[in-house]
């Protein structure tokens, strides 16, 4: 067995099951390996059945078979298993359905460590579908159970008898890529205990050894990629633009730019405008909120690359961004005299061959688009500024790809994710950063509430008023269709939560919730979106919605990076407890864009405490910058370090454990030591780093891959 075998090779697994595995998204034994448990269940903390602070939670019960089992037929397919249990303070009822197998288990006198809540129904203790292990002498029961995200027909048993036997192997196959230095300095264990010990922990400080370990490669090998990208954009020369006045450009402006914007905008002129022939290339992000006027800052570099004889892209993550960015620059362009034209994926064959043939003679200077910009066909006379919008819908060598289309480019970028201070060198670490921290004068503050379903009348009302005054509503769902959660359909790592299994409320579904509200409002024009609809669907009703022929447009999160609809006015978000801090601050940004006070109101039954105490914290909290450090401490880093698929499929790294660490110290350490290990071995080209270069290069090819 290697990391590389085919998960058939594993004891037990045949088609049937490899079947299974496969929808998992799990095909090899390295796949196994690194699908990390998302909880454990502290089955050694054992309650007593007296114990009525217990009730209602999951917990252990160390409980005898008071009875044999009986089997009750109680309708067709349908049948109860029924025995008492009992322990030094009382009694329990415990239930199994269409189980009857477990009569020949559950035997008179036998002692068990059951799993799962006890509650009282008609003043009768009783427990129903607990996990179960027998008290044997001769096997001590494990103190912490791993508890895996479910798939398929897949279960927690079956899961762990397959990680198990993978674990018993270990040691026969498994290589440490960390120097050992490095492994010393930072004092991490080895890899084959972080991995045994994350599956199987033999205590809590066993297991915190391992996710600190596994947190610590993450983030290592995200800062050697990223540094590795960077020294190979530095290595290119971009020209060095002579004309650097903008006087004419910000006359057109029928307003002018804050303070904010001017420092990015100089910062841009800093990096591009040199005087030499030749310069390092511009390599900056320009970070604000949403409506912080990161566009015009944007439309600046583009007039500056165009006057002086060269061309500009500009590439948005969605037909309909680019579209919009397209119909707003356009104009503006055309009255300075630059010739500006769209390309996305939905242009005709026959209008893009014709565009494509302008950019590459050079009578095109400033292309809008989409991903068909990096896309083979399209070849540029003298690309001198690359311009990628929502950087975190792109990758960095989707970024570097787009650049590379010149013989050489500047890049800049735009993002609406506020970064925590602590984080930006590391994720910006190939970028220079500019930050606008001023909204542009007359905005209003989006006005934020935090209700249950006990506000659901009023709410409705609510948005009855505001489609009747003239204005649109957005209201965002979790899920595109209606589905409860349980233990076993979570994913995110979460090691300890209280609150992980609490009865979560049902996920409200996008489809479902637009169908009830155009019920309940028969006189407004009520459309839903959602990503798994296909592009040209989306486009046409966010395009809709935009013109105002859609009063209420209900949808998944798809709309956190969308079109600029100044009209909307009420943002409701379902199940805001499922979502980052950040993530609110995004959706809430989609409103407030007009004249007229917006609103924004986060609907939650959740009871528990934390997600309350998150929720607050937007009632009260404006800045991008505090929400991002609350997130940051309450979540981790995944929100920021890209975690979500539709980023992950861009061509970002792919970070799974990390994405939960929220221990600064520990990012701190990583990137510091990534920076060491280059600073001794740029290329890493030891003996000592071979290994480790080897999991660098197997990033870099699956980014690459993830854009051809």
């Amino acid at each position: 067995m290697n990391l590389d075998s085919p998960v058939r090779e594993l004891y037990g697994v045949g088609e049937k099951l490899e079947k299974m595995l496969f929808s998992g998204g799990l095909y090899t034994v390295k796949d196994m390996l690194y699908r990390f448990p998302r909880a454990y269940q502290n089955r050694a903390d054992v309650k007593e059945l007296s114990d009525e602070s217990a009730y209602g939670e999951y917990h252990s019960y160390v409980l005898t078979i008071a009875n044999e089992p009986r089997v009750s037929l109680i309708r067709r397919g349908m049948s109860l298993l029924k025995f008492k249990a009992f322990d030094g303070s009382g009694t329990v009822n415990i239930t199994y359905f269409n189980q009857n197998y477990l009569k020949e288990v559950f035997s008179q006198g036998a002692t068990f460590r059951f799993w799962g809540k006890a509650t009282k129904e008609k003043r009768t203790l009783c427990m129903n579908s607990p996990s179960y292990e027998p008290i044997l002498p001769s096997k001590p029961l494990d103190a912490l159970i791993p508890v895996y995200p479910m798939f398929s027909r897949m279960n927690q048993k079956l899961f762990h008898k397959l990680e198990r036997e993978i674990i018993s192997s270990l040691p026969e196959f498994l290589v440490d890529f960390l120097p050992s230095n490095v492994r010393a300095e930072n004092s991490l264990c080895t890899l084959s205990y972080a991995l045994e010990n994350i599956h199987f922990p033999e205590s809590e400080e066993a297991l915190n050894r391992a996710i600190k370990r596994l947190t610590f490669n993450e983030l290592y090998l995200f800062a050697l990629t990223l540094s590795k990208i960077k020294v190979s954009q530095k290595s290119r020369l971009a020209p060095s633009l002579k004309d650097r006045d903008i006087s004419e450009f910000l006359a057109l402006l029928p307003y002018a730019p804050t303070n904010a914007q001017m420092r990015a905008i100089n910062d841009m002129i800093g990096d591009m405008c040199k005087g030499e022939e030749l310069t390092s290339p511009m390599n900056r992000i320009v970070v604000g909120d949403v409506g912080s006027g990161k566009t015009l800052c944007a439309a600046i570099g583009a007039y500056l690359a165009c006057k002086n004889g060269y061309q500009c892209a500009l590439m948005a993550p969605t037909e309909i961004l680019a579209t919009q960015h397209y119909e707003s620059l356009s104009p503006l362009f055309g009255s300075l005299g630059i010739s500006c034209e769209l390309l996305t994926g939905s242009t005709p064959a026959k209008d893009k061959k014709a565009t494509q043939g302008r950019i590459k003679s050079g009578k095109c200077s400033f292309v809008i688009g989409t991903h068909a910009l990096i896309q083979s066909g399209v070849e540029f006379n003298n690309l001198a500024l690359a311009i990628t919008d929502e950087q975190h819908r792109f990758g960095a060598n989707q970024r570097a790809t787009l650049s590379e289309k010149g013989a050489s480019a500047h890049t800049l970028v735009m993002s609406a994710t506020p970064i925590p201070r602590t984080l930006q060198f590391m994720i910006y670490r190939d970028l220079d950063i500019s930050l606008i921290d001023e909204l542009p004068p007359g905005r209003k503050r989006v006005q934020t509430f935090v209700v249950d379903e006990s506000y659901r009348a009023r709410l409705n009302e609510f948005i009855r008023k505001q489609v009747s005054s003239g204005s649109q509503v957005y209201i965002v769902c979790p899920s595109v269709e209606e589905k409860h959660d349980d233990i076993d359909n979570a994913s995110d790592f979460d090691p300890f939560s209280p609150f992980y299994f609490e009865e979560k409320p049902p996920l409200k579904s996008a489809v479902d919730f637009a169908r009830e509200l155009g019920e309940k409002f028969p006189d407004f024009t009520v459309e839903f979106i959602h990503g798994k609809m296909k592009g040209k669907e989306k486009d046409s009703v966010m395009s809709r919605f935009a013109l105002g022929e859609i009063d209420v447009l209900v949808s998944t999160t798809v709309i956190e990076v969308g079109v600029n609809v100044p009209n909307a006015s009420l943002m409701i978000v379902e199940n805001a407890e499922r979502f980052g801090l950040s993530q609110l601050h995004q959706l809430r940004g989609r409103v407030g864009r007009g004249s007229t006070q917006s609103y924004c109101i986060l609907v939650s039954d959740s009871k528990g405490e934390t997600a309350r105490e998150r929720l607050n914290i937007m009632k009260t909290v404006y800045d991008g910058y505090q929400i991002a450090e609350h997130d940051l401490k309450m979540r981790g880093p995944g929100d920021f370090f890209s975690s979500d698929k539709s980023v992950r499929q861009s061509g970002e790294i792919d970070l799974g454990i990390a994405k939960s660490c929220s221990d600064t110290a520990l990012l701190h350490m990583s990137f510091d030591a990534a920076k060491k290990t280059l600073e001794c071995d740029p290329e890493l080209s030891l003996p000592e780093h071979s290994l480790l270069a080897i999991e660098v290069e197997k990033i870099l090819g699956e980014q690459m891959s993830t854009i051809n």
